[in-house]
């Protein structure tokens, strides 16, 4: 099984979380081991990385990739979602964290393999699962919710002007029969939007359904703020947590989440003193995102839309 995975702002991340040889880390979405396998050559004697993935294909991978790094650290995989990290950590009996990472993107296996359904470049079974034991689909969203719920997905988590346009040919199209692949998705959209209206920056017209879709499959945005919430309460003082993004939507929670962790005071601005008692528990480093070289554009594509928001626990 071929699972590989290019890692965005690698550097960067490396800088960001500030690697000590003992510390214990956590890689919350493991992928294909790219950035992990990094993180493990900068750990000694004493040092731990824990990587958490929901695709149980990608814990097998980055499981065998890792065994192969020359560290003297430890590595322990766990198969599960991020946003249940506190758990998941408390049963395999791993605490006080020195760093996390999470990379919200879909890793390349994900998007490269055709019969997972990720892809618009490709005709396949609509899926998108990321975790494959799981039971709501791509599939089953398209073919059976409400035009009004097909829309607001569309909307809000695609950021889709032509959102009710596309609801509403879904509909159509699936009364005449399923609609069971991402190339039926795909023309459906090209239906939908008209051609001399579209978007002029070059994207795929059918990249915004395909991201909304996913999201809501793997309901991705809903549980962000309480697990970045949680798993800044996991780290040690000094520890890193370091989140990269992809589209305006995490955006903006990973970074109204940690200003609010960083400044939580609810006290009216023109009190001369805070009342409230709420204290910040970590500190900004950095105030806006960190973003791709030129260097690594040319080299990774992917890594245009990529954001790094980092904080420091207190």
């Amino acid at each position: 099984m071929s699972f590989h995975h290019l890692p965005v702002l690698l550097n960067e991340c490396l800088d960001g979380l500030a690697i000590r040889p003992d510390g214990v880390y956590l890689d919350c979405t493991l992928g294909g081991a790219g950035h992990s396998g990094e993180i493990l050559r900068c750990l000694g004697e004493g040092g731990l990385l824990v990587g958490i993935d929901r695709d149980a294909e990608a814990i097998e991978a980055a499981t065998a990739r890792l065994q192969a790094v020359e560290s003297p650290a430890r590595f322990l995989a766990l198969h599960g979602n991020f946003h249940d990290a506190p758990a998941l950590l408390r049963e395999a009996g791993v605490g006080g964290l020195d760093g996390i990472l999470i990379d919200l993107g879909v890793s390349s296996h994900q998007l490269d393999v055709r019969e997972r359904g990720f892809s618009y470049h490709d005709d396949a079974k609509l899926d998108m699962r990321m975790d494959r034991t799981q039971a709501l689909s791509a599939r089953e969203i398209v073919n059976t919710w409400s035009e009004d719920e097909l829309n607001r997905v569309l909307r809000d988590y695609g950021e889709e002007k032509w959102a009710r346009q596309i609801a509403r040919v879904i509909c159509d199209r699936r009364r005449q029969s399923p609609v069971e692949t991402t190339a039926q998705l795909v023309d459906i959209v090209d239906a939908a939007i008209p051609k001399k209206l579209r978007q002029g920056d070059g994207s795929h017209p059918a990249r915004r359904t395909f991201q909304a879709l996913r999201i809501a499959v793997n309901d991705e945005l809903d549980p962000l703020e309480p697990a970045l919430r949680a798993l800044s309460e996991l780290m040690n003082p000094g520890g890193r947590l370091c989140v990269i993004t992809f589209h305006s939507l995490e955006d903006r929670i990973v970074k109204n989440t940690f200003r609010s962790l960083a400044d939580p005071c609810t006290c009216p601005k023109s009190f001369p003193v805070c009342v409230c008692g709420k204290k910040p528990t970590v500190k900004l480093v950095t105030r806006k995102p960190v973003t791709a070289s030129d260097a690594e554009l040319e080299q990774n594509p992917r890594s245009r839309s990529a954001s790094l928001r980092i904080v420091e626990k207190l």
